[in-house]
């Protein structure tokens, strides 16, 4: 028989802080591992390792052909809403002259009703053609002002009285957007990226698994390390040493291309739609104990 204690007892009407931990309740906190975290060398849309890598100028790198296929259906839904908004608004064009040209007609009809009497005369001839027309002898023409109250009401319960809400189509943005941030992307705006490989003979690295350094120091880059790469030849450099040496120099160390400061690009590294990266690498989730949970009716296993 286990000892008579909070945690063991479980007979209560409701949970201890030790069964509320042990089912989860509360949030919990996890650090990111190394599996939760994208490598510096994988596309952000394919999460794959790149083929002819591009960036764009925020730092965000992609496969060509990953991010010239997003780009081109952006530009196919862009098209497609833009149609959609158009007739939208060609409909409500349409639906405001109705309403002007029924208001009119509601107005030439009461003028005349109050120049010829309340209750008009018609003949058999237009009798067939008026859609309120007179049935029998007891019957009463609807008067306009009793057509715009009963348009006009307001019984939701009333099948044909329910209002119904109107789907609006929002205008489309002007241009494409980059799919890892919120920024304007066009096209002209990417530039292609180019990693020097590591071509030592001790290791012979697979078509899947290159090995990348630094060309001036010699590193092996890894999400460790702050990448800088220039926006007017494409090498990729360490942070350290692009801050050190192309400053001062004004010219690429790989191809002595003329390079300025506003060229360098600090490359994003980690991080896809579904992990945290940079400084933010813990998860967090919050579990309740509330109806639908399914944690409510569980007790956690007690240890004898």
């Amino acid at each position: 028989m286990p000892q008579r204690h909070s945690k063991n007892n479980n007979d209560l009407a409701f949970f201890t802080y030790d069964e509320k931990r042990k089912l989860g309740y509360g949030t919990q906190r996890e650090r990111l591992g190394r599996d939760s975290i994208k490598p510096f060398d994988a596309c952000c849309l394919c999460l794959k390792p790149f083929i002819d890598p591009m960036s764009c100028q925020k730092g965000h790198v992609f496969c060509k052909e990953c991010i010239l296929e997003c780009l081109l259906s952006q530009k196919k839904g862009i098209h497609r809403k833009q149609v959609a908004h158009n007739s939208q608004q060609k409909q409500e064009k349409e639906d405001e002259e109705e309403r002007l040209r029924q208001q009119k007609a509601r107005e030439l009809e009461s003028f005349d009703q109050q120049n010829h009497g309340a209750v008009p005369h018609y003949n058999d001839r237009n009798q067939d053609q008026d859609k309120g027309g007179f049935h029998g002898a007891n019957s009463v023409k609807v008067t306009s002002y009793e057509e715009e109250a009963l348009r006009t009401m307001k019984a939701f319960w009333l099948p044909s009285a329910t209002p119904e809400a109107p789907v609006k189509v929002a205008a489309p943005p002007e241009c494409t957007t980059c799919p890892e941030g919120s920024e304007k992307l066009k096209l002209k705006s990417l530039f292609p990226v180019h990693f020097t490989e590591d071509i030592n003979d001790e290791k012979k690295s697979t078509p899947l698994d290159k090995t990348y350094i630094c060309p001036s120091c010699k590193v092996t880059l890894t999400n460790t390390l702050s990448l800088v790469a220039l926006s007017s030849c494409g090498h990729v450099f360490c942070k350290k040493c692009a801050d050190k040496f192309i400053p001062v120099d004004k010219v690429c160390l790989v191809c002595n291309k003329g390079c300025k400061e506003r060229t360098m690009v600090n490359l994003k590294k980690g991080g896809t739609g579904f992990a945290g990266h940079d400084d933010d690498l813990e998860a967090k989730d919050f579990k309740h104990l509330g109806s639908g949970s399914g944690l409510g009716l569980v007790r956690p296993a007690v240890k004898t």
